[in-house]
């Protein structure tokens, strides 16, 4: 197939086997994922996981040392105005010109992209309350970053990329640009690429997560999927064990005497199953959170 066809089927970007080192230090190790056509894509892990690399990968920014990177079927370096004329991209460092004016900004972005959409920027202006004759260094880090979304959005790309756009930003900021990206979403089918440490925000929006920990993806799954094959369940001993009880699916157990708390993974009877087979009643049960489920599968936080 030509680099300058687009992919068949539903994927608008993917990388194959993909590593990346920066001297001894591995950012990514032999990944490889598909981000599906429509939709909000999670990717989720620690700081360092090596979220930002593959952004950067897909953006041509990075080129791969193994592997391949396709978005909307072509090599993003070999063909780099044809794959960021369809990109909206928002760092978390909200880099913008500073000394510029937000009319001036939006006239300067516009002239990159010949579907700029102009209702579409006033709208987004309005919505984020931003004054066109306020200067780029005199916004705070929420209007910054409303800026640089309204940038990222005004010429409604087929791919939106945001890279920890949460990141130092207060509870009302976070919630309006999480509105935008609903909307981006709901209107015309778009995709979003949603990089967060903020895995609760992730939770709220995404349709598919990917967990990245250690430069390798640890589980890439439909959130309606990963809720539905992950369990916290609570296990009741007559006499406590005398060490950590091994339940079948368990990702990780912790607790003390007669009672431990597992998050599992696997069906719900099977796991009951289990319990039984090591003479444990299950006392509660419990959908988990996004964030528990990378705890047990990654051993750490994303922060």
């Amino acid at each position: 197939m030509s680099d300058m066809k687009q992919a068949a089927g539903e994927t608008i970007a993917e990388v194959t086997r993909l590593s990346k080192r920066f001297g001894k230090v591995i950012a990514l190790d032999d990944v490889s994922l598909q981000v599906p056509r429509g939709g909000v894509f999670g990717l989720v892990g620690e700081n360092g996981a090596g979220k930002t690399t593959l952004i950067k990968h897909f953006l041509g920014l990075l080129k791969p040392q193994t592997g391949v990177v396709s978005v909307f079927g072509m090599d993003p370096i070999r063909y780099p105005e044809e794959v960021l004329g369809q990109i909206g991209y928002l760092s978390e460092d909200h880099d913008l010109p500073h000394w510029m004016r937000i009319h001036e900004l939006l006239r300067y972005t516009k002239s990159f992209y010949p579907k700029w959409d102009d209702a579409y920027a006033e709208e987004l202006r309005q919505t984020f309350g931003l004054e066109l004759d306020a200067k780029v260094k005199n916004l705070s880090r929420g209007q910054r970053a409303q800026a640089g979304l309204l940038t990222a959005l005004a010429h409604r790309p087929a791919l939106l990329l945001l890279d920890e756009p949460s990141s130092g930003l207060d509870a009302v900021v976070r919630r309006d640009i999480l509105g935008a990206i609903i909307r981006t979403v709901a209107e015309e089918g778009r995709t979003v690429l949603f990089s967060s440490h903020l895995l609760d925000e992730v939770e709220r929006v995404a349709d598919r997560v990917a967990m990245i920990s250690r430069s390798r993806v640890v589980l890439c799954d439909s959130m309606e999927n990963i809720k539905a094959t992950h369990h916290s369940i609570t296990l009741h001993f007559d006499e406590p064990p005398a060490q950590a009880p091994i339940l079948e699916g368990a990702l990780a157990i912790e607790g003390r005497g007669k009672e431990w708390t597992a998050v599992c993974n696997g069906q719900l009877d099977d796991l009951k199953a289990s319990a039984a087979r090591l003479n444990a009643s299950v006392v509660a049960q419990s959908t988990p959170s996004l964030e528990d489920i990378f705890v047990a599968r990654a051993g750490r936080r994303a922060v």
